[in-house]
């Protein structure tokens, strides 16, 4: 067989780094070793699979595809081996926790000192998330366990879930010099949707990308998280809500003005929720241990 995993390892680290050497530190080779294999795979195959300008790599078309599908075979493998892991001792070789954006994610760190403590071997992987990439990462295999999940559960199975608080401590604001600053009253839908929103971009790959408080046919600028989005509403390029704890040191210091509007926020719900799928000890520990009141408090405190 041409392609093996580990060519399916370095094409990814090539088409996610950039360049040849970017890739080889990533993977701890040398850059000739990794030039070598493609060149060799490319000979094989009778194809060409990237585009070289200078130091830069970049996937052509065969290179894609050949990569796309290959990512599916590298999970599948990932999962095999964790699955192995787990029958073997119990206690999983690494879990992997996404953080949904709106949850600060050192409110997260308390549980992982204790869980340290409890010396089980266990490596955490945190990513962060947003919306449906929650979701997204528990269906397509990228994370064992989602915190701060919000809204209502895929319709797949294989996933559970437990409430961690409504989400609702959300307020409206916008930069002084912005003309809705000015407003008299509560602002209407009619006046909102003439000005740009600032809205979190969904991180979903599968699932649909979803969207909160955006009205229809209103112009966007989608930024990577809830503290860009802030920093965008104080330089005056757009409205949004933001939770409190995200816009208080701004609101105080008069950098953002809280304004009503006529149509209340809805509340969200927001959820822990894993992969029932051979879940394993140190799953099942942060399970327990997210579900402990104080916990609870810790993390949806101002949301």
């Amino acid at each position: 067989m041409k392609i093996s995993f580990d060519l399916l390892q370095i094409i990814d680290a090539i088409e996610r780094h950039g360049s040849f050497t970017a890739a080889a530190n990533s993977l701890h080779r040398v850059p000739s070793a990794l030039s070598h294999a493609v060149a060799k795979l490319e000979g094989d195959l009778g194809v060409t699979l990237f585009r070289r300008e200078g130091r830069r790599a970049t996937l052509n078309e065969a290179g894609r595809t050949l990569l796309e599908d290959g990512r599916h075979l590298l999970r599948a493998a990932g999962e095999l081996e964790r699955r192995v892991q787990r029958i073997g001792d119990g206690w999983e070789a690494e879990l992997r926790i996404a953080v949904d954006a709106i949850i600060p994610i050192e409110r997260l760190f308390p549980s992982l000192k204790a869980f340290y403590a409890a010396g089980c071997g266990t490596q955490i992987r945190l990513s962060g998330e947003v919306l449906g990439g929650t979701w997204d990462a528990l269906t397509t295999g990228r994370a064992d366990l989602a915190i701060g999940a919000p809204g209502d559960a895929p319709s797949r199975s294989g996933i559970a879930t437990q409430l961690l608080c409504i989400r609702s401590d959300f307020v409206f604001a916008v930069a002084p010099e912005h003309p809705l600053a000015g407003w008299e009253g509560a602002i209407p839908n009619s006046e909102l949707l003439c000005h740009r929103a600032i809205v979190v971009a969904d991180t979903s790959q599968e699932l649909d990308a979803r969207t909160v408080g955006l009205l229809e046919g209103q112009d966007v600028l989608r930024v990577p998280d809830i503290r860009a989005k802030a920093a965008a509403q104080v330089a005056g390029l757009g409205i949004g809500h933001l939770p409190r704890w995200v816009a208080a040191a701004d609101l105080a210091a008069g950098r953002l003005v809280e304004k009503s509007l006529t149509s209340s926020r809805p509340s969200l719900p927001l959820h822990i929720a894993w992969r029932t799928k051979d879940s394993g000890k140190a799953q099942s520990w942060f399970i327990e241990e997210l579900a402990r009141d104080e916990v609870i408090e810790r993390l949806s405190a101002g949301l």
